[in-house]
């Protein structure tokens, strides 16, 4: 009966056992959960994070995201061999525009691009990236130019955009460009068996959701009329495990919506379906 209620004990499949993830923004939300999960899972945990916490992790890193000497130094300090990277840190739009791009879309990826070397091989990828990065089509054009941005670009990338006039467009464009970005490393590792995915929540009930809602405004109230609830932290981490183990290796550069239904609401309206 318990089982029929709530799905079999899936945390009682040991399908991270003898693997070693680096989890970034480990100390709080999504990281924190995801670091949990894998422990759950039979991994072990390198967390990356500027706050310091001793949960769920086997050795911790303190670096900022958003600084490439940091990064740099980091990727220096961190052990080769690892068997995965989910890459959860990341800013909400309440927060200044030019270090949201810094730390959600060119601090990931520069940190990702230097681990390439260190990682095993058959190593697994996985970005945090959402919903709010649907429309990217949209913005196809802005992507582009953002393919090379380096950290002392970022200020100029977001003046000549106006970035950040518009209210939370930081945030929604890191994850555009992420989710692009992802799609399109889906083969460029594959020589390696390394893979990218990433993983799209929609809202989900964290300590920075109020950031969202307070950018959102009229959007986020719509989100809340049709959804039955906000995700938690704990829908999300076991989709992020799940990419990290060897159930996935032949999925390849995909984006997972782990939203609720929100983004076939959002495709099924759009074509009045």
């Amino acid at each position: 009966m318990n089982e029929m209620q709530n799905g079999p004990d899936w945390k009682a499949k040991k399908i991270l056992k003898g693997k070693t993830i680096i989890v970034t923004g480990c100390s709080s939300g999504i990281g924190l959960e995801t670091a949990r999960t894998i422990k759950k899972l039979g991994g072990d945990v390198i967390g990356i994070d500027v706050n310091k916490t001793t949960e769920h992790v086997d050795e911790l890193y303190i670096a900022d995201l958003s600084d490439k000497c940091a990064i740099q130094a980091l990727i220096l300090a961190l052990p080769k061999d690892t068997d995965g990277i989910a890459n959860i840190a990341g800013l909400p739009p309440t927060a200044p525009a030019e270090t949201v791009i810094k730390v959600n879309l060119v601090g990931l990826k520069y940190f990702t691009e230097g681990m390439i070397p260190k990682l095993a091989d058959g190593a697994s990828i996985v970005n945090l990236a959402s919903l709010a990065g649907f429309g990217w089509p949209n913005s196809a054009e802005q992507i582009k130019e953002s393919a090379d941005l380096d950290f002392d670009e970022v200020a100029g990338f977001v003046q000549r955009h106006g970035i950040a006039e518009e209210k939370g467009r930081s945030y929604f464009f890191s994850k555009e460009a992420l989710i692009v970005w992802t799609m399109q490393h889906r083969w460029t590792w594959r020589d390696r068996g390394i893979r990218m995915n990433a993983v799209s929540p929609g809202p989900v009930d964290t300590p920075i959701l109020k950031d969202f809602l307070e950018t959102l405004g009229d959007r986020a109230d719509e989100d809340r009329r049709v959804m039955d609830r906000p995700a938690t932290p704990e829908d999300i981490a076991p989709v992020v495990a799940f990419l990290l183990s060897d159930m996935t290796t032949w999925i390849r550069g995909t984006n997972i919506p782990a939203d609720g239904g929100m983004s076939s609401n959002i495709l099924c309206n759009m074509h009045d379906l």
